[in-house]
């Protein structure tokens, strides 16, 4: 197999995960811990497959060719060292990143999540980890954005856990159903849109009662 071929299906391997642990046996422990912290923690591969992989891992864990316990484990470890190292990069470079242009960064992608992160705070952390394109770039936009690294770690963590813990077991559960995993993309994005819109709606009745109160 040649580099090329190993790369597409890394890019596909939540499509071909079973060759890939019928080839590397435990090492897909490795390969799926390092697709977690690449998606995650660098900005230029945010293509690679996140929430359907994780529940393709499930699906794998449920007959017993992953342990759930240990890919749960690893990959929210993945989960916050990516975030973590990409928050740093964020941090070093700073707002720099606005004022340049860099044939390597989306910047299109990086303002959208800036506008989504000034708009939630903190939670856009969790929120965004099942976001795809936007997972990638919040703890970046929160590093450059001066994000106090305590208060980014407590909800990274948080993230991390309620995402990996969240498809792994979903996968474990529930992949024997077609259509949750053929439409997983449009079922993440609804359940993300049930948790914000009603924070979203809270918030905006606050800000009404405050306005017609003066």
């Amino acid at each position: 197999m040649d580099f090329m071929q190993f790369f597409n299906m890394i890019l596909h391997v939540d499509k071909t995960l079973g060759l890939f642990i019928a080839q590397y046996g435990t090492l897909i422990y490795v390969i799926l811990f390092a697709i977690v912290f690449c998606e995650t923690g660098l900005i230029v591969l945010p293509f690679l497959p996140g929430d359907s992989l994780l529940f393709i891992a499930g699906t794998f864990c449920a007959t017993g060719a992953i342990d759930p316990w240990l890919l749960c484990v690893l990959l929210i470890t993945a989960a916050i060292l990516g975030n973590t190292v990409n928050y740093w990069v964020g941090s070093a470079i700073g707002h720099k990143v606005y004022e340049r242009d860099y044939a390597w960064l989306d910047k299109d992608a990086l303002k959208k999540t800036h506008s989504f992160y000034e708009k939630h705070g903190g939670k856009t952390i969790v929120l965004a980890r099942f976001i795809p394109i936007v997972r990638t770039f919040a703890p970046f936009v929160a590093g450059v954005s001066d994000m106090t690294h305590k208060n980014f770690q407590i909800f990274n963590v948080i993230g991390a856990v309620i995402w990996v813990v969240l498809l792994v077991m979903a996968g474990f559960f529930l992949g024997d159903i077609p259509i949750l995993r053929d439409h997983l993309n449009t079922v993440v994005l609804i359940g993300v849109g049930a948790a914000v819109v009603p924070l979203l709606l809270g918030a905006a009745w606050k800000l009404f009662k405050n306005l017609t109160a003066n």
